[in-house]
């Protein structure tokens, strides 16, 4: 029989779940569960367009209801992150499967309390760190693993997120900290996780320095409009930073006719009042294998993309991703993905290169295909490793430790930021 399914929190990142699950003969999404009922139509016409049948619609306040009544073996969590331990919790004491959207929880005390509840009840949880399946994320991993730079000594990861998919986490939820935990937990723990996995590692301690150096109120660099949300705002329809939701039929029903039920605006001003997360970060780590790592994300850079550098006993490996050569605001693909973060396919989109440098040795091109499709090609095998129970892949799902372990560098970096100090993650989170 299919595994009865229920998906809770119906925004845009849930669709990749939902489309997944319509694919899978060995599943059926028979429950939605959300405050919004226009969200949850919206995946229910996903549902249809594929063949399936209609999902039951449930509000957030009868979600153990929901649990018991549709008899859910499955629970996919794509809520807002601040809500995730909330269905988490109550699934695993319900004794469902579940699978959480990343990062797991946004806060210590959170976190605690669903490590808890996975050691009491025995429960399968699993979070979504796609990232580990990224195939050039793979090849660092084998390449290190195979000792070609010997053993590890530090690693230099910068990220850049560009003015299109930066901005954007500045017009939304995620700008309020209470909500996010920040980039550092809601973002940047892709990369955490990728440091750990790729090292083997777990980290120590964590000194960081963040602000809030471009988005949010009161700038000096003169690109700020007054307004407070895009659409119905004269002063926003030249912005470059502005999101025209009237213009993607997808973000159109997701959001814009789903308003007068909440209230809620996903086209913001990202210079407008409220932002309490910061856009600059910088970090240094330390790991239990001896490894420090230096961090930096940048989240208003001209074009984005990635590079690692990692220095070892016999050489260095350097990957560097570019995701894009520039932002073009004009170039839109024919998806919400695409929408908001910017063009991520021709004509900007820049190149990848893995390079092992070994000593007294020429360097030598370790290059793998680079996928531009959903987070370069992570999105699809993430899926088929969660639902397809394919045994290799299978492995390198996060647990619920190794999902706690990625958060707990960014909690512990935004400790850092208030203190000014070095703060052991052990003082922040008992994993």
């Amino acid at each position: 029989m299919p595994v009865r399914t229920a998906i809770v929190g119906t925004g845009n990142r849930a669709q990749l779940f939902t489309e997944g699950l319509a694919k899978r003969d060995g599943y059926d999404v028979v429950a939605l569960c959300d405050p919004n009922s226009v969200r949850m139509a919206f995946h229910n016409r996903m549902l249809l367009a594929a063949g399936r049948r209609t999902a039951h619609q449930w509000p957030p306040g009868r979600f153990e209801e929901m649990l018991r009544v549709e008899r859910i073996e499955l629970l996919i969590v794509t809520s807002v992150d601040a809500t995730h331990n909330l269905y988490i919790e109550a699934a695993l004491r319900a004794g469902v499967r579940v699978i959480s959207e990343k990062p797991m929880t946004t806060d210590a005390a959170k976190a605690t309390s669903i490590l808890a509840a996975v050691r009491e009840t025995g429960g399968s949880l699993s979070v979504a760190y796609n990232y580990r399946f990224n195939p050039v994320h793979r090849r660092v991993r084998s390449l290190l693993a195979e000792g070609a730079i010997g053993d590890i000594h530090s690693v230099h990861f910068e990220w850049l997120l560009d003015v299109s998919h930066g901005a954007d986490y500045f017009r939304r939820w995620h700008r309020d900290k209470a909500n996010s935990g920040g980039l550092m937990v809601h973002k940047a723990s892709h990369h955490f996780d990728l440091v750990n996995w790729w090292l083997g590692a777990e980290p120590q301690i964590v000194y960081a320095q963040g602000q809030l150096a471009f988005y949010g109120p009161g700038q000096r660099h003169g690109y700020a409009r007054p307004y407070i949300r895009v659409h119905g705002s004269p002063e926003a329809l030249d912005d470059p930073f502005a999101l025209h939701l009237a213009d993607n039929a997808t973000l159109s029903e997701l959001y814009l006719e789903a308003e007068a039920e909440d209230g809620y605006y996903r086209d913001r001003n990202v210079f407008a009042p409220g932002v309490t997360i910061e856009d600059d970060m910088a970090l240094l780590v330390s790991y239990n294998t001896g490894a420090t790592m230096t961090y930096h994300l940048t989240a208003y850079s001209p074009s984005e993309g990635y590079r690692v550098m990692f220095n070892g006993s016999r050489g260095r490996l350097e990957l560097n991703v570019e995701e894009s050569t520039f932002t073009a605001p004009n170039l839109r693909v024919e998806s919400a993905k695409g929408w908001v973060h910017g063009d991520l396919a021709a004509p900007t989109a820049g190149r990848t290169s893995i390079t092992l440098r070994p000593l007294w040795e020429p360097p030598i091109d370790q290059t793998v295909a680079h996928d531009h499709a959903g987070h370069g090609g992570a999105d699809a095998r993430v899926l088929a490793a969660l639902l397809d129970d394919e045994p290799t892949e299978g492995a390198d799902i996060a647990d619920a430790r190794q999902a706690a372990l990625a958060l707990v560098t960014g909690l512990a970096a935004n400790r850092s930021f208030e203190t000014g100090l070095p703060v052991q993650t052990a003082d922040v989170l008992a994993i």
